[in-house]
């Protein structure tokens, strides 16, 4: 069948916004290329049978059945359903209203109500009574029209979903909530829980946003005796918390035996699994030096104060907690396990991103999905920060409350980020929200030409003193973040200017893009500092890349040159 949507449509901020009319790009009539006719799937595992010719728009292929361009539902009664095409954006989805699952390239859209629906659900009758014993033993009948009735299952009330409901009973539930499990395991929580449909006189919060819990409707409770975990049933059955998998009727699987870290030789002595060949000795001397150029190989950043294990043979550091890191671990912000890597010398491609930070996984240790088709990865510094994040830039503790799709500007740096994760660090008493990657900046650091330790200084809007970064000799903003010593010589250094733009970026370090360019790290601690063609400046910082043969400051000076 043939496609004639009469409207393009954007997705801004939840809610589709009309464009312009769509209008058939070849002005010639029979000259459709067949390269310009595209299939759209309706249902998966079903055959594509319509399609879409951007030259004419559909008006050439009178040997065609059309679909209409114009329809009426019996689920959205009041008004007519237009064909209308979105603009594909990797950021943003939409449901479908009806099935609940993602809206196709083409749909049926009503403009005054904001009301879409997959072509697929609108070629077919609604069910207008259904039997779900396992949520309620009636049968329940199809209420035709969009309404804010709440719940009973996920105790919102809203109007995104067709709603089934036994009158005499009282009950009502969203026809995407008859699909919830019963039985799960999240991230947020060690151990299973399940569906309750009403709670225990209380004041219960929910685990995963932070909010208050409805007692009298449904939401999920850990099945531990003594456990008084809680959570709403929509937020314990987000994907980037829930794996999709019901429990029910499933046994509890053994948990694998958990193996070590290293294997200790002697006191003080051990052989970590990420340096197989020396042995590791523990460095408790407190009075040492500091070495800016003594990174530890786990965070990829200097050792600037605590133990360490170094090496007996050569120059591998690592910190004492990094040697401690377990080797499988779960995280609030992803469902599935999650494993140590890190120790070998495997040449990684430079767009491999952290998953919750800005900056590219090309060395040190990483926690990353083993699940097939999963790239999940994260930083050892985003996987072991934990909630409630009690912070320097925010008076209140932060969680990660956010949700799939959530678009959050960070507070502190004011970057969405959002090329890179959702996921912030949210504050529930008010706006703010911060991301992972100033999340994760260290609190205190030391610097080669002070004996005391620097601090994270997050500015004051009313600050008037005038304040010089020691490295670059320009001004720094008082207003801004920025590194001192808060003891008698009141050093101040920008961050950058200190411990770098590009974090974790090792110096030696070997990795290529996608398309099969080298790019090679390495250190800027030469007499003459190199040019950039990229910000065509002197490169400051404590490394430089080499790439296509040129050398850049920075991963956006190569992404901008």
């Amino acid at each position: 069948m043939s496609l004639s949507p009469q409207w393009k449509v954007q997705l801004v901020q939840g809610k589709f916004h009309v464009t312009g009319k769509i209008e058939r790009k070849n002005k010639e009539k029979g000259k459709c290329q067949p390269e310009n006719r595209h299939r759209l799937y309706l249902a998966k595992g079903e055959e594509a049978s319509h399609f879409f010719c951007k030259d004419c728009n559909g008006e050439d292929h009178v040997e065609c059945e059309k679909t209409p361009v114009e329809v009426k539902h019996l689920l959205h009664p009041k008004h007519s359903l237009q064909l209308v095409s979105q603009k594909s954006s990797i950021i943003q989805t939409r449901k479908c209203f009806c099935c609940d699952e993602d809206l196709k390239k083409i749909f049926y859209y009503c403009t005054g109500c904001d009301y879409a629906m997959n072509i697929a659900c609108a070629e077919k009758p609604p069910v207008l009574f259904i039997d779900r014993p396992k949520w309620h033993a009636d049968t329940l009948a199809l209420f035709p029209r969009q309404a804010f009735l709440t719940c009973n299952v996920c105790a919102v009330a809203d109007s995104s979903s067709p709603i089934y409901m036994c009158p005499p009973c009282d009950f009502v539930v969203h026809q995407r909530c008859t699909g919830l499990p019963r039985v799960i395991r999240i991230s947020r929580h060690r151990h299973r829980i399940s569906f309750t449909t009403s709670f225990d006189e209380g004041d219960w919060s929910c685990g995963v946003c932070r909010r208050k819990i409805d007692n009298d409707y449904g939401g999920f409770s850990c099945i531990k005796d003594g456990c008084s975990y809680v959570a709403h049933s929509r937020c314990a059955t987000q994907k980037n918390v829930w794996d999709g998998i019901d429990l029910e009727g499933v046994p509890e699987e053994i948990e694998e035996e958990e193996v070590e870290p290293f294997v200790t030789i002697s006191k003080g002595v051990i052989h970590h699994f990420s340096h197989q060949n020396h042995h590791l000795r523990l460095d408790e001397n407190r009075d040492r030096i500091y070495d800016e150029n003594k990174l530890c190989q786990a965070y990829i950043m200097p050792i600037y104060f605590g133990n360490f294990f170094s090496c007996m043979q050569c120059d591998y550091i690592l910190h004492e907690e990094c040697a401690n890191l377990s080797r499988k671990a779960y995280n609030p912000i992803h469902p599935h396990l999650l494993s140590l890597m890190g120790g070998n010398d495997d040449v990684r491609k430079y767009e491999d991103k952290c998953s919750a930070c800005p900056w590219p996984c090309i060395a040190g240790f990483s926690y990353e999905c083993r699940k097939e088709g999963c790239s999940f990865k994260l930083h050892v510094q985003c996987a072991t920060i934990s909630e409630p994040l009690v912070h320097g830039s925010h008076i209140h503790p932060l969680f990660l409350t956010s949700k799939p799709g959530e678009q959050r500007s960070c507070s502190v740096c004011k970057d969405s980020r959002l090329e890179f994760t959702n996921e912030t660090f949210n504050c529930i008493e008010c706006e703010f929200a911060l991301c992972f990657g100033c999340a994760t900046l260290p609190q205190k650091v030391r610097y080669k030409h002070d004996k005391h330790i620097l601090t994270l200084s997050y500015g004051k809007e009313t600050s008037t003193m005038t304040y010089w970064c020691e490295v670059c000799e320009e001004k720094v903003n008082p207003k801004d973040r920025f590194y001192m010593c808060d003891d008698y010589c009141c050093v101040t250094l920008h961050i950058r200017c200190l411990i770098g733009k590009d974090l974790y970026m090792k110096p030696g370090a070997l990795c290529f893009s996608n398309d099969g360019k080298e790019l090679r790290v390495l250190p800027n601690n030469h007499m003459s500092r190199p040019f950039c063609p990229g910000c065509r400046k002197r490169c400051p910082y404590k490394i430089f890349m080499v790439y296509t043969r040129l050398i850049f400051c920075s991963i956006s000076c190569i992404r901008d040159f």
